[in-house]
């Protein structure tokens, strides 16, 4: 076990024992002077009374000062190892990394060391800590990646065998059930896309290269782009875009046309029903909103397709500090995409 001391105690120690030592000197020596001065005359004792005052006064004076000073120096040294460890916090803060371990003593500990060594061992445990989450986190990216590949052979041979069976004559309730099950294995094909997109884009495998991005131009060739497939699903498409106003955000053009088509695709999949999209850009609160009539968010068919996907876009919008504001209820979904 480690030999501790006090600080503090070291302290008071030191600095008490150098006030009370000499007044207890001075007292024995005016009792050596008062004693013998018993047998001299009134002007001598005087003379000795006068120089014991002087002498008084100097020995307080000079215990004074040396209290100051040894008060001084105590304190310096304590506010430099202080001021240390606070550096080695700071600089972690500032460069949002780990501070390195500070050095202490390890023979005679005191409270200022004992401060160090809890903050080394914090710094430990912290590396422990992010070592382990990133050796989970890419042996989940691996694993997520591995499913995703082995999941699309048995999709395609799935689908391989529906292929087969439409050519064979079967009742209308059996192409019924066909064609779901066609339609279920391109929803898992796309969720699996998803998913494996998702975990790409948080392990950095995706680009971001942000810069400043016409806003109104980017979401009018987005919309010309998704046109044919909304008017293909006989949606009305109520689109609102300035002709000649736009404003620019500092973003990848990429993520938010990604952004973009993850909420048509959802349109699309979920509230097709509803026959209706509305894209509106807000050039004054700089906003881009795309509104529908489908069931809500609420609905068991949305919250099973659209998680991942939505997700991928809030990890977008939060890296670009955007933000989607969702308004949803069994008339509608209203998603409000602004600054952060």
């Amino acid at each position: 076990m480690k030999q501790t001391r006090s600080l503090f105690r070291r302290f008071l120690k030191g600095h008490f024992l150098f006030i009370f030592f000499p007044p207890i000197v001075l007292i024995f020596f005016s009792a050596f002077v008062g004693f013998s001065a018993n047998g001299e005359d009134l002007n001598t004792l005087n003379q000795n009374t006068l120089n014991q005052f002087y002498f008084m006064l100097f020995l307080f004076g000079f215990i004074i000062v040396a209290f100051v000073v040894m008060s001084w120096l105590f304190f310096l040294r304590l506010r430099k190892r202080l001021t240390r460890l606070q550096e080695v916090m700071s600089f972690s803060a500032n460069n949002n990394s780990f501070p390195k371990p500070i050095s202490v003593q390890t023979d005679r500990m005191d409270e200022i060391d004992q401060l160090g060594s809890s903050f080394n061992w914090m710094i430990q445990q912290l590396e422990d800590s992010r070592r382990r989450e990133y050796e989970g986190e890419l042996l989940r990216h691996r694993l997520i990646a591995n499913l995703s590949h082995d999941l699309r052979t048995p999709l395609t041979i799935l689908r391989g065998h529906v292929t087969k069976l439409n050519k064979e004559s079967i009742s209308l309730e059996g192409q019924n059930s066909l064609t779901e099950i066609n339609h279920t294995i391109t929803r898992v094909g796309d969720l699996m896309d998803d998913l494996l997109s998702y975990t790409l884009l948080t392990s950095g495998k995706h680009p971001f290269g942000p810069t400043s991005t016409d806003i109104v131009r980017l979401v009018r060739a987005s919309v010309a782009a998704w046109y044919p497939v909304f008017e293909e699903k006989e949606i009305q498409l109520d689109v609102d875009l300035p002709a000649e106003e736009t404003f620019y955000w500092e973003a990848d053009p990429k993520w938010i046309t990604r952004v973009l088509d993850n909420l048509f695709q959802n349109i699309l999949r979920h509230a097709a029903e509803g026959k209706y999209a509305n894209i509106v850009v807000d050039v004054k609160k700089e906003q881009i909103i795309v509104a529908d009539r489908g069931p809500g968010m609420d609905n068991s068919s949305y919250e099973c397709g659209a998680g991942i996907g939505l997700s991928t876009s809030n990890y977008m919008l939060k890296k670009m500090k955007l933000k989607a504001d969702f308004t949803s209820n069994e008339h509608g979904t209203r998603v409000t995409i602004g600054r952060a």
